[in-house]
């Protein structure tokens, strides 16, 4: 993390990350796909459970986050107690987080699609499915958690194991459960979400195993442990703000659906839709993003900056490149996308300009991702905090709404491009502002 030269450390920490990454995007369009085969009100509420999907996912990956960069900086430092301490309080929290879903799993589901959509049939669809994901939501919780553990001592190699056999797994049990395949009975969109928890048990439990028999750097006695105020207090000032920050997507995301179904449910379904095929473009990306994380963690941790700055210079080049190529792709092949889908008519005639529409904000987004990775990284989560409230909730959906005034679909999805260049904007200035106030301070 100290010596090895940024580029090849980048690659080596990111790469497996981005494989797996990769993997599981590829398991959540899969999901997708084979619900489409039953029905378009099958796939719409797959897409309207993605808000609480999301919320659950920001929950455990904001927490990971703020655990990582402490974890990440107590090595760097030297403070193998404080790093140890940091693993233990990090499970507990994971616990706790899911204890609140399981109530939501319970008792929320149906209060959720009723708020949405008044479509009975999507309703029932989205409650067998939701409520299964969230009920046994411990397995994604405890799968996020144990491969930052493994990530932040610079074992991703584990990682893409991980994910990678949960992926397989779900792709495997896809047509099987929801189809009732070989002798299994058929469970329709409910077996969808069975395979999807099944898949997320089973990488948490292979992480448990990695992290036992290979991550030596992290020590945790369970038997003898305590909450430690102190050490919460310092992954959430971290962490809170990563939660928010996903956790407004959660918002977002809802509350754009309740535009879209204001014109149609088809259209809920086409933003469904691409948020599974963005997914292609984002995940690298969000992998490469914990790559660097740890990375100027530690050596902020040990002072210094010649490293951090590369692995921030080199996090941009390859960010802006992918996420170019994805432009590219969704400029090119929308109604081959689509199509993966088994669109109707109607899904396509929506679903391409909002593809070509939407990616013209990847670049932008890409740029964006990795800077905000950079405060994450500093213990100034704020600021990311502070840029994706501005984006999303000061930009987009108010753009989104005012755009649907007009009473032209087409023009809703130039949001996202109007917001995200605002976000680069905001994103730029902040990271001026730490830049002098802190990492131009480090020695070199």
């Amino acid at each position: 993390m100290g010596v090895m030269p940024v580029n090849k450390l980048l690659i080596t920490m990111s790469l497996p990350m981005i494989i797996s990454m990769l993997v599981q995007a590829l398991y959540n369009v899969v999901d997708s796909i084979f619900v489409s085969y039953i029905s378009e009100n099958a796939l719409t509420a797959v897409s309207l459970a993605f808000p609480a999907q999301n919320l659950m996912i920001s929950f455990a990956s904001g927490t990971a986050v703020g655990v990582n960069a402490l974890l990440s900086k107590s090595l760097g430092e030297k403070n193998f107690d404080r790093a140890n301490k940091t693993a233990e309080n990090g499970l507990f929290l994971m616990l706790v987080e899911y204890l609140i879903f399981l109530i939501f799993g319970l008792f929320g589901v149906n209060l959720f699609y009723n708020v949405q959509t008044d479509v009975t049939e999507i309703a029932d669809f989205g409650y067998s499915y939701l409520s299964i994901c969230s009920i046994f939501s411990f397995g994604i919780f405890g799968q996020i958690m144990t491969e930052r553990l493994m990530q932040s001592t610079g074992r991703t190699i584990y990682t893409m194991f991980t994910q990678g056999a949960g992926a397989i797994i779900n792709i495997i049990l896809d047509p099987i459960l929801i189809f009732g395949l070989i002798g299994f009975p058929k469970m329709g969109i409910a077996g969808a979400a069975w395979a999807t928890v099944i898949g997320q048990i089973f990488a948490f439990i292979l992480a448990l195993i990695l992290n036992a028999k290979y991550n030596k750097d992290i020590k945790m006695s369970l038997r003898k442990f305590r909450p430690d105020g102190k050490i919460i207090g310092r992954i959430f000032t971290v962490g809170v703000p990563s939660i928010l920050m996903m956790a407004i997507g959660s918002v977002m995301n809802f509350l754009f659906n309740k535009i879209l179904i204001s014109f149609t449910e088809t259209a809920a379904a086409v933003f469904g839709v691409y948020f599974k095929l963005q997914s292609f473009i984002f995940m690298p990306i969000f992998g490469l993003n914990n790559g660097i994380i740890p990375i100027i963690a530690y050596n902020y941790g040990a002072q210094k900056r010649k490293r951090m700055m590369k692995a921030v210079k080199l996090g941009l080049i390859y960010a802006i490149s992918f996420m170019a190529l994805g432009l590219v792709v969704m400029q090119l092949f929308p109604e081959q996308l689509l199509s993966i889908f088994n669109a109707s008519a109607e899904m396509v005639r929506i679903g391409v300009p909002a593809l070509r529409t939407i990616s013209y904000c990847f670049v932008f987004a890409g740029f964006c991702i990795v800077i905000g990775s950079t405060f994450q990284a500093l213990g100034k989560g704020t600021l990311s905090m502070f840029v994706s409230i501005s984006r999303q909730l000061l930009v987009l959906v108010p753009a989104a709404y005012f755009l649907s005034l007009t009473g032209v679909l087409d023009n809703v999805w130039w949001a996202f491009p109007i917001a995200e260049i605002m976000s680069v904007i905001v994103s730029t200035i902040c990271f001026i502002y730490l830049y002098k106030k802190i990492i131009s301070k480090i020695p070199e």
